[in-house]
């Protein structure tokens, strides 16, 4: 089992920044990849950016320029760092780790809340 622990939500005004953490911990091999998703109220979840264990990148076209996705391997930790925070940036954000084939599993984090508001 894989437990992951978000941190570093909060209110912040639009234009500003904030970093959230995920912590993994429990039996998490090589190979795997992390990520970052978000659900605002009444929308689907939805990808944020996501990294590889080989370092390759992928983010939302709505966030691209403005965050940043990196990892720890060493201490299990992604970092999401969030510039320009815009007021539809709103939303709970989730942490998912996804274990490599054959027999891939995923784990989600419990979410962080990230509020953008003057």
């Amino acid at each position: 089992q894989v437990q992951l622990v978000e941190s570093g939500g909060g209110l912040v005004q639009p234009g500003g920044s904030l970093t959230l953490s995920c912590a993994a911990s429990g039996r998490i091999f090589s190979g795997y990849s992390m990520g970052w998703y978000r659900q605002a109220p009444g929308k689907q979840r939805e990808l944020v950016a996501t990294l590889t264990s080989g370092g390759n990148t992928n983010y939302a076209n709505s966030v691209k320029g403005r965050f940043t996705i990196s990892r720890d391997n060493g201490k299990n930790t992604v970092t999401l760092q969030m510039n320009s925070l815009k007021p539809e940036d709103t939303a709970v954000y989730y942490c998912k780790l996804v274990t490599p084939a054959p027999g891939a599993s995923v784990y989600w984090g419990q979410g962080t809340q990230v509020t953008v508001s003057s």
